[in-house]
């Protein structure tokens, strides 16, 4: 497959990140390695989403602390960013209605097409006049053929990311065009094909088969509109959680399990493991926790009492 056949992934990841560990950041690593394996997927870029602090969990420390701790988790990645919209609303927010939240703003922001994670869509991009005179931003003045290609266009999609993901104003929609290429060829974002997965663990994936916890409406969304990439936690069985629930069943082919070592070091690593060394003064935290962010827990004199 061409670069601009396949499918072209944003990965987003919802949750506490209290506080986000190195088990956090390997989850989308080994996404990312596994989706390209398969020849079908090219990562682009990778969002984290912490949640709001109105979630009231037990512990749960100010979106102040996590938002800086997240940024200082990822602050050497060129392709993980962090996004404070959730934690800027006026109260809590479902995963849902983040993941619409990121869906329309790619719209906006790219103009690329979005659409189901298995069915390509031939829907016009929301909002954009089709008869709008394109905004030529690309253009090639040598006289050396360079016809735009998918990774320069990726290219363009990746600072509109690193953008989206600061909470910027909307941007123009833009087209590229090379002034050499034949027969006046033009590549648009349209072409390529944008799509919003949602990355959890596998204890997300179980929690989808809890009567109630969910709602059916938004599980048939997530799951049936968007998709999830599930990597394995604690020697959960992925495959045998999804058969406990109808919905899951149902989409199974929209969900992605990660096929790669089962007994990886990074998979039992979790944020409440973390805590408690921190609380115990064990010194494995540093096998869960990247140093800046353990620097700034120990500034901030986070977790260090039973009480977070």
């Amino acid at each position: 497959m061409t670069e601009t056949t396949k499918t072209h992934v944003i990965l987003l990841a919802c949750g506490s990140f209290n506080p986000i560990t190195k088990g956090h950041i390997q989850m989308f690593e080994r996404a990312r390695d596994y989706l390209h394996k398969t020849g079908r997927f090219i990562v682009i870029g990778g969002i984290v989403s912490p949640v709001h602090d109105s979630y009231g969990k037990t512990g749960l420390v100010s979106s102040r602390h996590r938002l800086t701790m997240c940024q200082l988790a990822v602050q050497s990645s060129d392709w993980i960013r962090v996004d404070p919209w959730e934690c800027y609303q006026d109260t809590w927010q479902t995963t849902c209605s983040v993941l619409e939240h990121h869906r329309d703003l790619m719209k906006r922001v790219t103009g690329c097409i979005l659409s189901n994670v298995n069915t390509p869509s031939i829907t016009p991009v929301i909002g954009q006049p089709q008869n709008e005179s394109p905004q030529n931003i690309y253009q090639n003045n040598n006289n050396v053929s360079n016809k735009p290609t998918a990774a320069k266009i990726l290219g363009k999609v990746g600072e509109s990311l690193s953008r989206i993901c600061c909470v910027r104003p909307p941007m123009e929609r833009f087209t590229f065009v090379d002034e050499n290429a034949n027969l006046g060829t033009v590549m648009r974002y349209e072409e390529i094909e944008l799509r919003i997965l949602l990355l959890c663990g596998s204890d997300l994936l179980e929690s989808f088969c809890i009567p109630g916890l969910w709602n059916e409406a938004d599980m048939e969304v997530i799951v049936g509109e968007f998709g999830i990439v599930v990597v394995p936690r604690d020697g959960a069985d992925p495959d045998r959680i999804m058969n406990h629930s109808s919905i899951l069943r149902k989409y199974k082919n929209n969900i992605l399990v990660v096929k790669d070592d089962s007994n990886h070091p990074m998979s039992v690593v979790s944020s409440t493991k973390s805590r408690l060394a921190l609380q115990h003064g064990d010194g494995h935290v540093v096998d869960y926790l990247c140093q800046p962010v353990i620097d700034y827990i120990l500034k901030s004199q986070l977790y260090i009492n039973a009480s977070g």
